[in-house]
Order: C-alpha cells, then structure tokens, then sequence
C-alpha cells in the first residue's frame, strides 16, 4: 500500500516566494499543508493555490505553526511528513532523498554544508549547540538547527514539542534521544537569502538552556 506524504509548512510574511516552495514540493508529496502563522501581506491568498492552508489570527512562532499543521496532517492520514521553510532556505527536489534515508529511521535531519555564505554567528551557534545535544543526550549531530526534515507518523507522538519558537527543532531532538529513536542525516544545499533571518544570538541561549531544562524536567 502506497505511504501518504505529507510536506507541511510554517508561513510568515513569505508571499514573494511561496508561490515558488509550494510548486516545487507538490511534485514529490500526495499533500501541502502550509500553516500562515499571522502574515500580515497576502502569504494566505499566495498559498491557497497550490496547497491547504491553515491560518493564526496571530504570530504564535514556528513551532506553534508547525505543530498546527503536523497535527493536521496526522489526522488527515499521512503516513509520513516533511518539514521545510517557506523562504527557499531548503531545495523541495531534495525531498526524494529524505524519503530514501527514512526506510532504515524513524527521522530523518537535514544538515547545511558548512560554507562562506553561512554567517561566521550561525557557525558557532550551530557547533555550539551541537556539542550540547552530544553531551546531553548522546546524539552527534552535524546541524541541530536545520528545519528541514522528515519522519514516519508513527512516531510523531514521540517527537512533538510544546516550544512555540525556533527552539521547538532542539526539543524534537532532545525527544528523538530520549526515546531512542533511529534517526540519519543528510547533507542539503545552503541557501541564504535573508542573512541574519532565523535562529539569533538569543535565542541559541535559549535553546541550549531549554536543552538543560528538558533533560532535567521530563
């Protein structure tokens, strides 16, 4: 029987290139699902060509949208879901890849080659980060805070954050490792458009004290 995928997608303010994710991630998934997290330029009427969208009255983070738009698609009977932004940071013709990587894991993590383009902050951050998840819950990971991502529906129940923000991509590893799950990375292209857009200095503080705190809390 054939896996229903799923790609499911957090909007905000993305209206000048949506259009553009969504046309390239229906050509390897069954169904989009894009959650616009409060956008306050036309990133719902841009999405509702080319996919099912969700809609926040208000801002509420990533990891709000995301989950927004996970649980929808778990209801809705995917069998499989793939998460990536809505800004063109991740290439959808990789999706074949993660789909291939997920037969022998439960997950499957994106992780950004190291290069020129990356901001010299993001480098350190994302090491940083990295060492934390190694020395906390075992698991050696090139890139913590890549968004781009794939997993079986079987264990999203596992994996499912209460961060509302950008931590919320270190929470589902920080789950990952407690519940054992298989898990594989593969490397994807670095695309930067906005420079500084995404995690920032704060909020790698954030994560990695959240890290300490999941560990000690759950």
């Amino acid at each position: 029987m054939k896996q229903k995928i799923w790609a499911v997608i957090a909007a905000y303010n993305e209206a000048g290139r949506i259009g553009r994710v969504l046309e390239g991630t229906r050509k390897f998934v069954d169904n989009v699902v894009v959650v616009d997290d409060g956008s306050k330029d036309s990133t719902f009427e841009a999405a509702k060509k080319n996919a099912i969208v969700l809609r926040h009255s208000v801002n509420l983070g990533k990891g709000a949208a995301l989950k927004t738009g996970c649980d929808f698609a778990i209801k809705h009977g995917a069998d499989i879901i793939v998460v990536l932004d809505a800004d063109g940071q991740h290439d959808p013709r990789e999706i074949p890849r993660f789909l291939k990587a997920l037969k022998n894991a439960d997950i499957v993590f994106g992780y950004r080659k190291l290069n020129k383009r990356m901001p010299l902050v993001l480098r350190f951050g994302n090491w940083f980060i990295n060492t934390v998840a190694e020395v906390i819950y075992g698991m050696k990971m090139k890139d913590t805070q890549s968004g781009y991502r794939a997993f079986r529906a079987d264990v999203y129940k596992r994996i499912r954050w209460e961060a509302t923000d950008y931590s919320m991509e270190s929470e589902m590893i920080a789950n990952v490792g407690k519940n054992k799950l298989r898990y594989r990375e593969i490397p994807i292209e670095t695309i930067y458009g906005d420079r500084y857009k995404g995690t920032t200095i704060i909020d790698g503080i954030k994560i990695v004290f959240n890290m300490v705190w999941w560990k000690i809390a759950k």
